[in-house]
């Protein structure tokens, strides 16, 4: 076999690919504090207790969990104990994730298209703004994307041969996906399918028990921690919070899953509904439909190059079309391709709970789908239908772009004008196909210059809160669940404390903060938004009764499910038994005495 020799410039412009991502996802990653506090805190716990670094505890003493699986968190304790827990430690794993996607995502398309195609699909995602956001934050979306675009190398090494052993290791990357988001990771299943049904050069019988068998890896890398936490004693771990019943599958199928498509509220009936905002200039939601995606809340983070991605999607598979059915080329387009649609789609039509981050996951389908499509259009620029092809992906990106930037209007104006003059010049270049190597220069100039631009402003901007956004200033959104209001009287009392838990709080949104700025224990009542039935009032009772809480803590944003149910029957039983103080505006109840 004929060994392929790379020329000479590819492997300095990997390093160059690399090195600048590093540079872009870790220089001042600690801007951000903790993120979000949520995940901080439970972080912050796996590195006191090993049980809640197992189960993702919001607290040492493993009362409630997050209502997310614990991948991330397992990621985020280990750098917590080995290097001091910090915002440091916690935020540079997801950097790293970043830069790790970033070069799967190049090997993955250069094995496929060659090494042009995969330098330009690694530098797309590495300068896509939501990518810039979620490899520079503490929400699971990094090693989510991390582990998709491993799956999908494992499925381009399964396609070269047919192998069995490539093909189960991208069942067991998304398997691992669902133990780090859930049923988000199986959104690129079908691609994988389609890509490799049609394109494996195998028989159809053993490509449908190779796909069996995949399957099964899916559900064994995902499903083993899903079995222990179900065969562990109740008794002795915490509530899986957003749970119904106190069980991990009915987390996954019900609020993290069908109750994300259809709009199920919180954990069941029991449960608050989370706000929807409708209209520019607010958090996430918005109205479900095929245009969702190019709205105010979305269409900063990842549309950039979606019409182009659509075009040359369409482009790719007409050229191709009466290529044989294991055709290198197709198969990336379908990989890809389908990636992005079905994921597009899905993000589109949720009538659930949807934050716009959620579409970093479309980035790397988006990124491989243009760089792959563009790159034969290329090859194929001698002729016309190609080079109008390549004209068209590139007025679609910067008049979208031109449209994204004015949405910023007082934000460096000359952004959007200078995307304009250049796309024009560069449509030009590419239909006279004359200067090709200046007109190629001009395309990609002009195609990355705002999507670029918005990438640098949301890498040195801070975020915070459970819905951040990307883009100067926010892009004039708003974060939900920001982090609690700096109280340091509090937290100096907090400090004093030698319980179990140093203070109680309903909603772990409000307690996080008293955890992460005290150092200390805090119990999360009721979970994330105060509506878990854990603890009970009865159990709640013996931990006071035993000494094991010191103060309970009434903030100025306590009641947000946490008003009525188990919660609320806990602030109503220390509000009676207890006397109130304030400890520097808080309302604060000294459990230790009555």
């Amino acid at each position: 076999m004929t060994t392929v020799v790379a020329p000479r410039w590819v492997r300095p412009s990997v390093a160059v690919l690399l090195l600048g991502t590093a540079a872009l996802y870790l220089t001042n990653v600690a801007i951000s504090g903790w993120g979000n506090d949520f995940y901080a805190m439970a972080g912050q716990a796996g590195t006191g207790d090993w049980k809640a670094w197992f189960f993702g505890s919001l607290d040492p003493g493993n009362v409630v969990t997050v209502d997310k699986p614990p991948l991330s968190l397992w990621v985020m304790g280990l750098s917590g104990r080995i290097f001091g827990f910090s915002s440091w430690s916690m935020l540079v794993p997801d950097a790293l994730a970043g830069v790790g996607s970033v070069g799967l995502l190049y090997l993955a398309v250069r094995r496929l298209s060659g090494p042009v195609a995969g330098l330009l699909a690694g530098a797309l995602l590495a300068l896509t703004p939501v990518a810039a956001l979620m490899f520079r934050f503490n929400n699971p979306d990094a090693f989510l994307v991390l582990l998709l675009v491993a799956g999908g190398y494992f499925l381009v090494r399964a396609l070269e041969k047919a192998s069995t052993r490539w093909l189960l290791l991208a069942g067991v990357a998304i398997g691992f996906g669902f133990l780090d988001k859930m049923l988000q990771a199986f959104l690129v299943l079908p691609a994988f399918v389609l890509a490799y049904a049609v394109a494996a050069p195998t028989s159809v019988r053993r490509r449908v028990w190779q796909l069996l068998a995949a399957a099964g890896a899916v559900v064994v890398s995902a499903g083993w921690w899903v079995l222990a936490v179900a065969l562990w004693p109740v008794a002795d771990r915490p509530y899986i919070s957003g749970s119904t019943n106190n069980s991990v599958l009915e987390l996954a199928f019900g609020y993290n899953g069908l109750g994300r498509i259809f709009g199920q509220s919180h954990g069941g009936d029991a449960r608050p509904k989370m706000p929807e905002f409708s209209g520019a200039g607010h958090g996430f939601g918005g109205q479900a439909g095929l245009t969702r995606l190019f709205t105010e809340q979305f269409g900063g983070e990842a549309s950039w190059l979606l019409p182009a991605a659509l075009v040359g999607l369409v482009a790719g598979l007409w050229f191709t079309r009466r290529a044989p059915r294991t055709d290198r080329t197709r198969a990336a387009l379908l990989l890809w391709g389908a990636w992005t649609v079905i994921s597009a789609l899905v993000f589109s039509y949720m009538s659930g709970i949807i934050h716009p981050y959620y579409t970093v996951a479309l980035a790397p389908g988006i990124a491989a789908t243009v760089a792959i499509s563009a790159t034969e259009l290329w090859r194929g620029r001698a002729y016309f239908a190609p080079r109008v092809v390549l004209a068209v992906m590139l007025a679609a990106t910067v008049a979208w772009s031109f449209v994204l930037l004015h949405r910023t209007p007082n934000w460096q104006p000359w952004v959007r004008y200078s995307v304009l003059v250049l796309g024009v010049l560069g449509v030009f270049a590419l239909l006279i196909g004359i200067a090709r190597r200046a007109a190629a220069v001009l395309a990609l100039v002009a195609a990355l210059l705002g999507m670029a631009s918005f990438t640098v402003a949301t890498a040195s901007t801070a975020h915070t809160g459970g819905s951040p956004a990307s883009g100067p200033q926010h892009n004039g959104r708003v974060s939900f669940g920001g982090p609690q209001q700096s109280n340091v009287e509090l937290y100096r009392l907090l400090e004093t404390t030698t319980t179990k838990w140093a203070a109680a709080e309903t909603g772990a949104m409000q307690a996080a903060g008293l955890a992460l700025n005290s150092g200390k224990p805090v119990l999360a009542v009721g979970g994330f938004s105060g509506s878990d039935p854990a603890p009970t009032l009865a159990r709640f009772q013996q931990y006071v009764a035993s000494g094991e809480i010191h103060y309970f803590v009434v903030g100025a944003r306590n009641g947000r499910g946490g008003s009525r149910g188990t919660s609320g029957k806990i602030t109503a039983w220390v509000e009676q038994h207890f006397q109130p103080t304030t400890v520097g505006g808080a309302t604060v109840y000294d459990l230790t005495r009555k």
